[in-house]
């Protein structure tokens, strides 16, 4: 067990940012038997957290995304240089490894249905039941799977922009909805959220998928998994701090209090990225960042020492355009759809079911429960 300050110096962090990836959960701390009002820390935890040093956890071999610390590649190509160069399609052509999607979307359902609920839950609601009106959704081929994909993305973008009357693109549907200024910027967040190796959400639409699930199915899980509040629900969770911390008469004292309080600080510091989530940097660049927001920034990179994640990004890009109060979960989960129909291709080539076992950790059974 290492005391705070070797834990801090070993992660080459600050104490008080070691205190903060407590507070997020992100690292884990136990009592001091000698002393309980202070706290220990495992050292093989602290190891496995160390910058290029890899996480715990299920290991699958994909072609996808790659992250190197710095950037994040999808098939090779920089995400931060698609973002600002490709189209949506073409992004999902090079993450889905297929070409020439139809626009024709089969059983448009309006995004008006299951209304008043927010865009993950309408779009959780609406999946399976366009899912059984398309035979074609069963064809588990990678062309097939890659058809399937453009039409439940189409879809989710009617739901996310309450329309039955789709544009040419994606980004002109929901343009139509969050006004004139929106377009880049969306199509920017979109790409940027498209995948990220096997997150939760992906990890969980490769196992929908390795027991033959169609896609539908696939994006459900991945949408269920999304919402959670240590994932995209993180977006929630910045907003409802932005918010705070607005009422406050001193920031800085105001951020530092929460630490205190073992509170985070949310939307700071990503532990793939020791440099910067690059997805962040490029979106704070391409937005008009309100006053406040790039003072939160300003006293969270001081206070920490980590800059903004996707997850304060996706919300000051939301705010700066004015955008609904769901609009960040939205972009990040209509993104990622990309990215879980990508896993679904890949792992249907598989074609095997992915079984982890699990380390018995449980008492030992008696000699009288094993011979009975």
């Amino acid at each position: 067990m290492l005391t705070a300050t070797e834990a801090a110096k070993r992660l080459g962090v600050s104490v008080p940012t070691l205190y903060a990836y407590v507070s997020r959960g992100m690292i884990h701390s136990h009592p001091d038997p000698a002393n309980p009002r202070n706290r220990l820390y495992s050292e093989d935890e602290i190891d496995g957290r160390m910058p290029g040093k890899p996480l715990l956890g299920p290991v699958l071999d994909s072609a996808i995304t790659l992250i190197d610390g710095e950037h994040l590649y999808y098939r090779g190509q920089d995400a931060v240089e698609l973002a600002k160069t490709k189209s949506i399609e073409a992004v999902a052509e090079i993450i889905w490894g297929s070409t020439g999607f139809s626009s024709t979307i089969l059983h448009v359902v309006s995004g008006r249905a299951a209304g008043g609920l927010p865009f993950v839950n309408r779009a959780a609601s609406i999946l399976p039941v366009v899912a059984a009106r398309d035979p074609m959704a069963y064809d588990l081929r990678p062309h097939a799977v890659a058809q399937t994909g453009w039409r439940i993305f189409n879809l989710l973008a009617s739901v996310a922009a309450e329309t039955s009357e789709l544009a040419d693109t994606v980004d002109e549907t929901l343009q139509k909805k969050w006004g004139p200024k929106s377009r880049d910027l969306i199509r920017a967040a979109l790409i940027l959220c498209a995948d990220h190796e096997l997150n939760v959400s992906a990890f969980t639409a490769r196992c929908i998928a390795s027991a033959g699930s169609n896609p539908y199915a696939v994006v459900a899980g991945g949408m269920a998994a999304i919402e959670g509040n240590k994932h995209g629900g993180m977006t929630a969770r910045v907003a409802v701090m932005l918010d705070e911390l607005e009422r406050a008469r001193d920031l800085r004292a105001a951020m530092a209090e929460r630490m205190r309080r073992g509170e985070a600080i949310a939307g700071f510091g990503h532990r793939l990225y020791p440099k910067g989530d690059p997805r962040a940097r490029v979106l704070l660049e391409m937005i008009r960042v309100p006053k406040f927001i790039g003072e939160v920034i300003a006293a969270g990179e001081e206070l920490l020492n980590e800059k903004p994640t996707i997850d304060f990004a996706l919300v000051a890009l939301a705010r700066s355009l004015k955008l609904p109060a769901d609009a960040p979960i939205t972009l990040f989960a209509l993104g990622r759809t990309i990215g879980w129909v990508g896993q679904a291709i890949e792992q249907y080539a598989r074609d095997e079911i992915i079984r982890p076992r699990a380390r018995y950790t449980g008492p030992v059974p008696s000699p009288a429960s094993t011979s009975s």
